[in-house]
C-alpha cells in the first residue's frame, strides 16, 4: 500500500493537541447528541474544553472514524456516528468507558487505517525504518517523502514538525522538563501501548519491537481481516509475511515480528 492510496494531504489538523483520555468518547458522544455540535457557539461550554480544544476532538474523532461528515453542501457542519463509533461507544457498546487495553489498540489502528488523516504518522509506522531516531530524522524523512507526490500540495515545515511532535507526545514517555504534572503524565492513553520509548542518547526515541501482551488477539484478527480486505486480497488465504512486513499492515503498526504476529493470530 502507497501513502497517496492510504492517507489524505491534511496536516497539523490537531490544533498542536494531542488526543487527551476522555476525549475519543466525548467526542463521540458530543456528536451523537447534538450532529452540529461542533458549529454551535456554545460548543466550548456544552463539551467543557477550550475553543481550539474543540476543534482538536473534532479532528481526532474523525481522525479515529468515530464519527464522519456528510457528504454534500447541503449537509455541511453535519457530522454522524459511524457503525465504528457506535459500536465502541454508543448504548450497550464494546467498551463505552475506554476500560478494555483492547479499545486502544482499536484506535490506533483506526488512527493509521484509510482514509488516514494523519499522513505523517502512517509514514513513521510504515514507511520509515530507522528503530532510533530524533524528531528532526522523522520530520526529514517525511518531507522527503512527500516532495514529489503527485496531487499533494507540499505542507509547511512547521506543519510536519507539529504532525511529529503530536505523534511523539501520543505514543512517547512523558518529556521530564521542568515541572510535570500529573495531568501531564497521564494526559494519552495512547502511551500505554508503550510503541515508542526514549532511546539511551538523549533527545532520541526508538520503536518498541517484540510481543504486545495487552493486545488481545480478537483485536488481532479482526485487524489481518480488515487489511486483507483494504488491498482487495482475492482467495482464502495471506501470508503471514505480508500481515507483518506490508506497508499499511498490522505488523508494522503494531511493531510484532513475523513470529509474534503468528503466534497470536493461532
Amino acid at each position: 500500500m502507497r501513502l497517496t492510496e492510504a492517507a489524505l494531504p491534511v496536516f497539523a489538523r490537531h490544533e498542536t493537541f494531542h488526543p487527551r483520555y476522555g476525549w475519543f468518547r466525548k467526542g463521540y458522544r458530543a456528536v451523537a447528541e447534538d450532529p452540529h455540535i461542533f458549529e454551535r457557539e456554545d460548543a466550548p461550554v456544552r463539551i467543557g474544553v477550550g475553543k481550539n480544544m474543540v476543534r482538536s476532538i473534532r479532528f481526532w474523532g474523525l481522525a479515529a472514524a468515530l464519527f464522519t461528515e456528510s457528504p454534500g453542501r447541503r449537509h455541511r457542519g453535519t457530522r454522524l456516528p459511524t457503525d465504528f463509533g457506535r459500536r465502541l461507544f454508543g448504548d450497550g457498546g464494546w467498551d463505552p468507558w475506554m476500560e478494555d487495553p483492547g479499545t486502544l489498540w482499536l484506535l490506533h489502528w483506526r488512527l493509521l487505517r484509510p482514509p488516514c488523516r494523519l499522513p505523517v504518522w502512517w509514514l513513521a509506522f510504515h514507511d520509515f525504518h530507522a528503530v532510533e531516531f530524533a524528531s528532526g530524522d522523522l520530520e526529514n524523512t517525511a518531507a522527503a517523502r512527500l516532495e514529489d507526490l503527485d496531487g499533494w500540495r507540499r505542507p509547511s515545515r512547521s506543519a510536519l514538525s507539529k504532525d511529529v511532535s503530536a505523534l511523539l507526545r501520543t505514543y512517547g514517555p512523558v518529556e521530564r522538563r521542568g515541572r510535570t504534572s500529573i495531568d501531564d503524565a497521564l494526559d494519552c492513553p495512547l502511551r500505554e501501548l508503550e510503541l515508542i520509548s526514549r532511546a539511551p542518547r538523549e533527545g532520541r526515541y526508538r520503536f518498541r519491537f517484540g510481543d504486545k501482551p495487552l493486545l488481545p488477539s480478537p483485536v488481532l484478527a479482526h485487524t489481518a481481516l480488515d487489511y486483507a480486505a483494504q488491498t482487495r486480497r482475492s482467495g482464502s488465504t495471506l501470508p503471514v509475511a505480508s500481515l507483518a512486513h506490508e506497508a499499511g499492515s498490522p505488523g508494522t503498526a503494531f511493531r510484532l515480528t513475523e513470529t509474534e504476529l503468528a503466534a497470536a493470530l493461532e
